[in-house]
């Protein structure tokens, strides 16, 4: 196990940021995980994924510890389920690929979304319908502080909207080193609800579909909207979808009653945060190496040699626009290092 110095994190992170490590080591057990984060030589450390729910704006003063855990282990099953474990550096669609190979239900929905499997829980990642949380059993994490070993249950973890004890009370204290979730073997529920994916299935002639049938929609669904992170730097969505009262959401549709909307509860209703975007003009516009996705508003994206910093700006430029036209605040889905 090497320690870096001044290691650029440009390939460790999705918006292809050149922000630089002042430390830098990847770890490939949990033995070494533990020797890290007991080393007293580097106070301050950072944990690193798949860094794809991330925007770095500046340098990182930190040992940078790049979690590269892999491995995929059936733990039981029987007729109807099974229990699979996951350690955490394993890519998150390259293991959904995994379960579709074996006819595993319960992660199709959530194909081709970047970034690790042990980063999944702590933004609760979802898609098309599903979340992370609607298969969760567990995940087995490292305390920090301590190096001792932390089982977390469904329970434990708080999860709600893009949401988790992970980035609130129990940001920065635990580094997850395994997620254990439970998929169907057989009469899988086929989540259709949105109807992209409808249409996706109709334009392929696709009556009765499967799951990977399913998996294939999303991934031809994201593929139209979403800029490949290997072509052009971006971090997926980079706003969640504001979830409003309905006090608030009766005046917004009254002035807009053209906006899409979604029903969450009788008090509580869900608004799409790229047609906010989009409705402010921002779609498509491009400010230097900074920019908005011509497909998808939700999408900022750097063209070639935009700093942190700059993204991060256009990001409260965004904010307070859509705040000045619609009262309504959006906040960043992604985790700002600041």
């Amino acid at each position: 196990m090497q320690v870096k110095e001044n290691f650029s994190l440009k390939k460790h992170n999705t918006f292809g940021i050149d922000a630089k490590a002042r430390f830098f080591a990847e770890i490939q057990s949990v033995s070494e995980l533990k020797e890290l984060l007991a080393q007293p030589d580097y106070p301050n450390k950072f944990i690193l994924g798949g860094g794809s729910n991330m925007l770095i704006t500046k340098d990182i003063d930190a040992l940078v510890i790049y979690v590269n855990l892999k491995g995929i282990t059936i733990v039981s099953q029987d007729e109807n389920e099974v229990t699979i474990k996951a350690m955490a550096g394993e890519n998150w669609h390259q293991f959904v690929l995994w379960t579709l190979d074996r006819d595993y239900g319960g992660l199709e929905n959530m194909s081709l979304i970047p970034g690790n499997t042990g980063t999944a829980p702590i933004q609760n990642i979802g898609a098309y319908g599903s979340e992370l949380k609607d298969c969760f059993l567990s995940c087995e994490t490292i305390h920090r502080a301590t190096q001792n070993k932390v089982v977390f249950l469904k329970k434990d973890c708080k999860f709600g909207y893009r949401d988790s004890y992970f980035k609130n009370e129990g940001k920065d204290q635990y580094v997850i080193t395994s997620i254990t979730l439970k998929l169907t073997r057989k009469d899988h529920t086929l989540n259709m609800g949105y109807g992209t994916i409808k249409d996706e299935l109709q334009k392929n002639n696709i009556a009765e579909p499967t799951i990977r049938d399913i998996s294939n929609a999303v991934i031809a669904i994201r593929n139209s909207k979403l800029p490949n992170p290997n072509e052009i730097g971006n971090s997926g969505s980079f706003f969640k979808n504001p979830v409003v009262s309905r006090a608030v959401f009766e005046k917004f549709i009254k002035e807009n009653p053209k906006a899409p909307y979604y029903g969450i509860s009788d008090s509580e209703y869900k608004i799409p945060a790229g047609w906010l975007i989009e409705q402010c003009g921002f779609k498509g516009k491009r400010y230097g190496d900074v920019g908005i996705h011509k497909k998808q508003a939700l999408v900022l994206i750097n063209h070639g040699n935009a700093s942190g910093k700059e993204i991060f700006d256009l990001a409260k430029k965004i904010i307070h626009e859509v705040y000045t036209k619609f009262g309504i605040s959006i906040i960043p889905e992604v985790n700002i290092i600041k």
